[in-house]
């Protein structure tokens, strides 16, 4: 599956961005979508998924402020962020999971300024 991520931007600290993926096929058939960061000089983290069951998961450094959720019509997730901190400020990645396969959006840059 193809992944096309967009929303990214420049945002000051405290505002908030939204984050869009578009699969190439069907939602429905993904078992998984979420959402990782890549900081400057940093790994890859997880920031939230998305199970087809509907089941969410984020990374502590983001619980509270941020929201991953789904429109099958659309075979988009999205990522919504709140309360946006200048350590939020990295490359986000769109990934999708079915079965053993992942496939990986080409990542859209997040910049909070302080």
């Amino acid at each position: 599956v193809q992944l096309q991520a967009s929303g990214g931007g420049l945002v000051q600290a405290g505002g908030s961005l939204n984050l869009s993926c578009v699969t190439s096929g069907s939602i429905f058939s993904l078992d998984i979508m979420g959402w990782y960061r890549q900081a400057p000089g940093k790994q890859r983290e997880l920031v939230a998924i998305l199970t087809r069951g509907g089941s969410t998961n984020y990374a502590d450094s983001v619980k509270g402020r941020f929201a991953i959720s789904r429109d099958n019509a659309k075979n988009t997730v999205y990522l919504q962020m709140h309360s946006l901190k200048s350590e939020d400020t990295a490359v986000y990645y769109c990934h999708a999971r079915r079965m053993i396969t992942t496939s990986w959006g080409q990542g859209t840059l997040v910049t909070v300024s302080s």
